[in-house]
């Protein structure tokens, strides 16, 4: 009884937020057109219940609710009501197409794609997945919308999901909706976001604040009346029409101000606004004149975004006052168009407004076309690109100029090499110094409000990794890493090339080299490039590039370690030991210190091993023997060959550019690299070991001197064993 009393009310529900959302439906074919949508929906998704125990099409109908309240097309209102049905009923892409036409299909799926994205996922594919959402975003952002108001009813009613599962979801809300949210200029939509996953994962401090705020909204409410009576006398004195409100900024920027200034609730001054809507763009000026004739602005604190719209679209102008009872207030004065693109972002502007194209794609979001820029190339990564949406979130922006007098918009603390990629990625590979107002500064320098830049470059000139310290801007950061990972990849494809040769010819198997060079394929390989760089970044060896495409050859392949190999590959290089002027006297060597070429070398008679050779400075030397009449004199047999093998162990943080930077050193040295082998661990830490030949111990000494100098190495050594 319980059961049908319950499928009773929920029929109710459902049929009470249909009427409901039929009825805001002005168009008569359009209304057609969703009341089908709707029905169908309704019929998929018949008998499935949220966590909630609601009807899971009430959450489909909630969507399309929101997305109406964002004044977007009925495709995008009919795709909402649809855009489970392909990922939860037997329902197919087809069918969608066949029913309701390719572009509601498409959208479809392109919501259904995004959810099976893992977006903190680290895997290789997941990143792939990112980088084609972005694409598809590109061929309609009605995707990502609907995605949005998917997003924002799921966050309302999260309640009734786990506590682990809260957190993932609210986790995954701060860390991408909200910065797209952001980057489309969909202000209300980012705050509401914000403060959701605040509640989820601070419920405490979400509470305190919220609570604070309710108990100060009385006081507040006088103080923000009492200030806002005399303007809006003025304004209507000069018969300027506005609509002017006063509000507590959100929770979630309440927190944000308490946690970066380390103050109290009660401390923070700018706890809320005032707003003046008003009809005409020469209003807003005359409005701000208004209130400066009532309350003294506060300097340096005045911002037009109208005459200089924000890279989001947002237009506005704001000022500080001090009122009457000696607050800071914050006034912004924008057009009413201004007010609801603030609110909606890009949906202000849509491109497909019953069916017609009134804007371009580049028009209303230019930062997209160069986040698709960052990766149409082969190193595209989709962390990056998340870490990149992230970047000046809550920074405003300054305007620095040109010596010709353009404007440039760059996020707060820029420096003259962001300006310079802002401008031109080859520019800022080529800069060399800048002048601030006529002044030489610093690359690193930080750029203010108003500053005239002028830059002066060289062919001469490359990025280094320390450029990645100061740079501000994503294009900046991405242009420098994408050259910089260029670089390491030209030189682990030169080490590679030198190791495969030179180690086909030591296995007898030159012969192989074209087969290699075609069949790169047959080993899960794009190009042979690719296959070189990871012989020279240690991932891969030549023996296994044999064994795998030539099974059937055998490479001497005893089960040899690497460091014995290297061993016994360093002491073959020499004749053996001379003791006494005697030379090629059978001996062995020490297993506690392995001795290798280029070592200090003292040697012990045994009674039953004869000759055994140490390292002079050997832990165990001074207890082998009683009497020092075992111990005699041994060098190296250097008749032929005077340099040596050494082995150099390096960790380091994996970063690009590090094993090129460790290259540059060793080559500088005028040494030979013989062997690379890297290996990297899940903490991101890289452990890099080179064998090279090198002349003297003085020699190797200063290598690993200068190795040790670089800021991304922790530690480096000489290798025995």
């Amino acid at each position: 009884m319980k059961a049908a009393q319950q499928d009773s009310s929920h029929q109710k529900l459902v049929e009470k937020q249909s009427k409901n959302l039929i009825a805001r439906i002005s168009s008569k074919d359009s209304k057609i057109i969703i009341k089908n949508a709707l029905d169908f929906s309704i019929k998929m998704h018949e008998g499935q219940k949220r966590k909630s125990g609601l009807p899971y099409v009430s959450h489909c109908i909630e969507v399309a609710n929101i997305l109406l309240d964002w004044n977007m097309d009925y495709t995008t209102i009919v795709s909402a009501l649809l855009h489970d049905v392909v990922e939860d009923t037997d329902v197919s892409l087809k069918d969608i197409e066949r029913e309701f036409g390719s572009d509601v299909a498409f959208l479809v799926d392109g919501v259904t794609k995004i959810d099976h994205i893992a977006f903190r996922s680290q895997e290789h594919k997941q990143a792939e997945n990112f980088i084609k959402l972005f694409i598809s975003l590109a061929k309609d952002l009605r995707v990502i919308i609907i995605k949005f108001a998917d997003r924002l009813h799921n966050m309302e009613t999260i309640e009734y999901l786990s506590s682990k599962k809260r957190k993932e979801i609210a986790l995954e809300t701060k860390e991408i909706f909200v910065p797209l949210a952001h980057r489309l200029g969909m202000a209300n939509l980012k705050w509401k976001f914000e403060d959701l996953s605040l509640k989820c994962l601070n419920l405490k401090s979400y509470n305190n604040i919220k609570k604070k705020i309710e108990g100060s909204s009385k006081s507040n409410k006088k103080i923000l009346e009492s200030t806002i009576a005399p303007i809006r006398k003025e304004l209507d004195s000069y018969k300027i029409e506005s609509e002017i409100s006063g509000r507590y900024k959100s929770i979630s920027s309440i927190n944000r101000k308490i946690e970066l200034r380390n103050k109290k609730f009660e401390d923070i001054y700018d706890l809320y606004a005032i707003r003046i809507v008003v009809d005409k763009i020469e209003e807003c000026y005359l409005a701000l004149g208004v209130i400066h004739s009532i309350y003294p602005p506060v300097q340096d604190r005045f911002k037009d975004f109208i005459a200089t719209p924000k890279t989001n679209g947002y237009q506005s102008v704001h000022t500080t006052v001090v009122t009457k009872d000696s607050k800071l207030t914050e006034v912004q004065i924008r057009t009413k168009e201004m007010d609801y693109t603030a609110e909606v972002g890009v949906a202000a502007h849509w491109l497909y407004k019953e069916g017609s194209k009134i804007s371009s794609l580049d028009e209303k979001v230019p930062w997209l076309r160069d986040l698709l820029a960052m990766m149409s190339g082969d190193n595209a990564d989709a962390e990056e690109m998340i870490e990149l949406l992230k970047i000046d979130m809550f920074e405003d922006e300054i305007f620095i100029f040109t010596p010709k007098g353009d404007l440039i918009k760059l996020p707060v603390d820029s420096t003259p090499l962001d300006f310079a990629f802002a401008i031109h990625s080859e520019l800022g590979f080529s800069c060399v110094r800048a002048k601030v107002n006529k002044k030489l500064v610093p690359l690193s320098y930080k750029l203010n409000n108003g500053d005239i830049v002028e830059l002066e470059t060289s062919k001469k000139q490359r990025p280094n990794s320390g450029w990645l310290s100061f740079v501000k801007t994503s294009r900046a950061s991405h242009a420098i890493g994408k050259y910089l990972r260029k670089i390491e990849e030209e030189e682990s494809r030169k080490i590679g090339l030198q190791l495969l040769e030179k180690n086909l010819r030591k296995l007898k198997l030159y012969e192989k080299f074209n087969d290699i060079k075609k069949k790169y394929s047959d080993i899960g390989y794009k190009n042979f490039n690719e296959l070189l760089s990871d012989i020279g970044r240690g991932g891969l060896t030549v023996k296994d590039v044999v064994s795998k495409m030539f099974p059937d050859i055998k490479t001497s392949q005893e089960k040899v370690s690497y460091d014995k190999e290297f061993i016994d590959s360093a002491r073959s290089d020499f004749e053996g030991i001379n003791l006494d002027g005697v030379n090629n006297l059978v001996v062995d060597y020490g297993k506690c210190c392995n001795p290798i070429p280029g070592d200090n070398v003292i040697g012990y008679i045994s009674r039953g091993r004869g000759l055994i050779v140490h390292r002079l400075s050997c832990s165990n030397l001074s207890s082998l023997s009683e009497s020092d009449e075992r111990i005699v004199s041994v060098n190296w047999d250097t008749k032929k060959n005077i340099s040596f093998k050494a082995k150099i162990h390096m960790t380091c943080i994996d970063s690009a550019g590090v094993l090129n930077e460790i290259a540059d050193i060793i080559s500088k040295n005028k040494v030979n690299i013989l062997d690379v082998k890297t290996d990297v661990t899940e903490g991101g830490i890289a452990n890099i070991w080179i064998i090279c030949k090198i002349e003297s111990l003085p020699q190797l000494e200063l290598i690993i001197k200068s190795i040790s100098q670089l800021k991304k190495v922790d530690s480096v050594e000489r290798v025995h064993s």
